[in-house]
């Protein structure tokens, strides 16, 4: 790897003028505000008595302050860094100068990237979101999606100077309404046109790919991109919206995916080479994840399309910390030979909105940390007696709840398909909504206790950056397993018990776990408040978010 000045820690440091006068009674002290090493700040603290010394200080300390090594990304080699500083001292400038001539220069090492996500609004929004992370360092984002979708992610574009939303048409497709967009727009059966819509698209990703020229592309289920990457000499990263433990559990090349179809037993076990850990398949979900394995997804089988992106690309890229899921991520890099990095948790920003005031009102009237909140996810469709289940099982707990969730099957209102008699009992506590709300200002509310999540990704992450107390209830795929990490491997939530073989959970499970995690005297809840606690206190730890961004662009960096 090149030779590259970066920062462990951000220090800010005072400079001596040319032409002061360095005795005892006029040396400074580096204003320091480092999280670094005791090393560092003993460094920090010893100033040299002499002009010379304070020079040469002066330019060891050029080389860990936050003004130089705020872009870490850049790259910066300590002989361009030495020569540019005898030039400025022969010129008699100061460190000011430095800074501008190197922000000039860095300016030519900046990175463009293109960003084409499925077309699911879960994962447009992940993307969005590391998208922000990089044009926040000064990197150009070219983000392809559907054009009347751009409008509904303009709002959170936080960028737009850096950002630039490039408009693709979806193709029409037999079968697919006429102006689906995203997963949201349909059904989930007609999901695999979708996808087959997204893949008609290449010639017009070409065009555009040609026309702006990239250093790197990001994606995730367009299998045909690395290759149409690698012909135009432009790197891809398969960015996955998935943890690298649902990679590593499902997607294992150990279980030879390509000379087998898998079955329940099979997923039943982790594959060989697969870390010690808790996470385990009940046997309708490993029935389930078998036969998903072999779905047409938009003329391949799901697996197929997923195993080309992550062996066609030149590496993959995760969501996460080597903190949490180290021991994955590494038997990912290790299964598939290819380099795994990582952007760290790519928390959301704060919204710059203000919960509606009908909900503010709302969920005012209720005591602190004593509101039930569900919210399963925009494409999760219950069936009807799971979805009576649900809410009778909220009823149950005696608590003040509000649920955000779609009319089960077969049904086109949420007041049709609410058990008899159910609005009358809860009448002033319970709420059950249809629409869409603001989840991440919901969760940040101080009258919400416990959140009840169907472990997408995006969901854990607002989640766990709050306080309230979480109770998983996973429904697909992916779910599963994040939902095993959080309760089994990490113990920060408690999951709604289901049967083993029909997969069904009870109004009666629904209220254990609530009540799991809600009551003081519940073991299994302190536990689980203790863990969450920690958790949350380590992701929003100062710099951490930062050193994991900047750690993920010099990854990149190298890559091209």
């Amino acid at each position: 790897m090149k030779n590259q000045l970066t920062s462990c820690s951000f220090v800010e440091i005072t400079i001596f003028p040319d032409d002061s006068d360095c005795g005892d009674e006029q040396q400074r002290r580096a204003a320091a505000t480092s999280s670094g090493s005791s090393s560092d700040q003993q460094r920090q603290q010893k100033r040299p008595a002499a002009r010379r010394q304070a020079t040469e200080t002066r330019f060891q300390r050029l080389k860990v302050t936050s003004s130089v090594a705020q872009d870490q990304n850049s790259e910066l080699k300590e002989s361009e860094v030495d020569n540019w500083f005898r030039e400025l001292e022969s010129l008699g400038l100061g460190i000011s100068d430095f800074v501008h001539k190197r922000d000039a220069i860095m300016e030519d090492k900046k990175l463009h990237i293109a960003m084409y996500p499925w077309f699911a609004m879960g994962h447009l929004t992940s993307y969005l979101h590391i998208s922000n992370k990089l044009a926040e360092r000064g990197h150009n984002i070219s983000f392809i999606l559907p054009t009347n979708t751009q409008t509904k992610f303009e709002p959170f574009n936080l960028h737009k100077h850096l950002i630039t939303f490039i408009p693709i048409t979806v193709p029409c497709v037999d079968g697919l309404p006429s102006g689906t967009e995203t997963t949201t727009d349909v059904p989930f059966p007609l999901y695999p046109l979708l996808m087959t819509a997204m893949d008609l698209t290449e010639p017009a990703i070409e065009a555009i790919v040609r026309d702006i020229k990239p250093n790197i592309v990001f994606f995730d289920f367009t299998y045909w991109l690395p290759s149409l990457a690698r012909k135009l000499g432009i790197k891809s990263i398969a960015f996955v919206t998935v943890s690298p433990a649902t990679v590593g559990y499902l997607l294992s090349p150990e279980r030879k995916l390509r000379d087998k179809f898998l079955t329940e037993a099979d997923l039943l076990q982790p594959p060989q080479g697969f870390p010690p850990s808790k996470i385990k398949l009940r046997a309708h979900e490993a029935r389930g994840l078998a036969a998903a394995t072999v779905k047409d997804f938009g003329g391949l089988s799901f697996m197929e399309r997923l195993l080309l992106c992550l062996t066609e690309c030149d590496a993959i890229g995760f969501k996460t910390c080597r903190e949490i899921e180290g021991a994955y991520c590494d038997c990912v890099e290790s299964q598939f030979e290819k380099r795994v990095i990582l952007a760290g948790p790519v928390l959301p920003e704060p919204p710059a909105s203000v919960l509606e005031e009908e909900f503010e009102t709302l969920f005012s009237s209720f005591k602190a940390k004593s509101l039930i909140f569900c919210a399963l996810g925009s494409e999760c469709v219950l069936k009807k007696d799971q979805f009576q289940e649900l809410v009778l099982g909220f009823e149950l707990t005696g608590l003040p709840f509000f649920a955000a969730l779609k009319p089960p099957t077969g049904h086109d209102t949420i007041e049709s398909a609410l058990p008899e008699g159910f609005e009358e009992r809860v009448k002033g506590r319970g709420f059950v909504h249809g629409g869409w709300v603001q989840q991440q200002l919901i969760l940040k509310h101080p009258s919400v206790g416990c959140f009840v999540t169907h472990c997408g990704s995006g969901s854990l992450s607002e989640a766990m950056v709050n306080e309230c107390q979480l109770v998983l209830l996973p429904n697909v795929g992916d779910q599963i397993i994040n939902s095993r990490l959080m309760g089994e491997d990490l113990k920060v939530g408690v999951e709604v018990e289901r049967g083993d073989e029909d997969g069904l959970f009870t109004r009666d499970g629904v209220c254990k776990a609530v009540k799991a995690v809600m009551d003081d005297d519940s073991e299994v809840g302190k536990d689980a408040r203790q863990n969450h606690a920690k958790l949350r206190e380590f992701l929003i730890s100062p710099g951490l978010e930062n050193s994991y961004v900047d750690g993920f662009v010099q990854e990149l960096h190298s890559l091209v």
